[in-house]
C-alpha cells in the first residue's frame, strides 16, 4: 500500500535534497509497516534569536487504521539540530521506534504482569 505523503517546509526554502531524503525514509518504513495510509512531515525553522544558529524542528504524523502516531523533534532538545538532515534523521529514528512498539502491541507481544489474587 502506498501512503499519501505530504511534506511541508515552513520558514525555510524547500530543499530537493531534503525532500528526497524524507521520501526515501518513508519508503523504507512502508516496506516494514505496510498499513500506513498517510504520512505528513513538517520541517520548520522557528523565528527565534539564537546565538548558536538556526535550529530545525521536525514533526511527523503517520496515520494507520485505528491509530495515529505523532513524533516531534524539538530544537530545544539538541544543538545537533542545526542541520536539517540530522533533525530529519532523528525524527525518523524516533518514529521507527514508536512504530515497532505499536506493532508489538498489535501482535500481543507485550509482557503482561500476573494479576494478584
Amino acid at each position: 500500500m502506498t501512503a499519501v505523503v505530504q511534506i511541508t517546509f515552513r520558514d525555510i526554502d524547500p530543499s530537493p535534497a531534503l525532500e528526497t531524503k524524507i521520501r526515501e525514509r518513508i519508503a523504507r518504513l512502508e516496506r516494514v509497516f505496510d498499513r500506513m495510509t498517510s504520512c505528513r512531515v513538517l520541517v520548520e525553522a522557528p523565528h527565534r534569536q539564537h546565538t548558536q544558529g538556526k535550529l530545525f524542528h521536525v514533526r511527523i504524523d503517520v496515520t494507520m487504521p485505528g491509530c495515529e502516531i505523532v513524533v516531534g523533534r524539538d530544537p530545544a532538545e539538541r544543538h545537533a539540530h542545526e542541520n536539517a538532515h540530522v533533525a530529519v534523521r532523528d525524527a525518523f529514528d524516533a518514529l521507527r521506534r514508536r512504530l515497532d512498539e505499536h506493532a508489538r502491541r498489535q501482535r500481543g507481544a507485550v509482557k503482561a504482569h500476573a494479576l494478584e489474587p
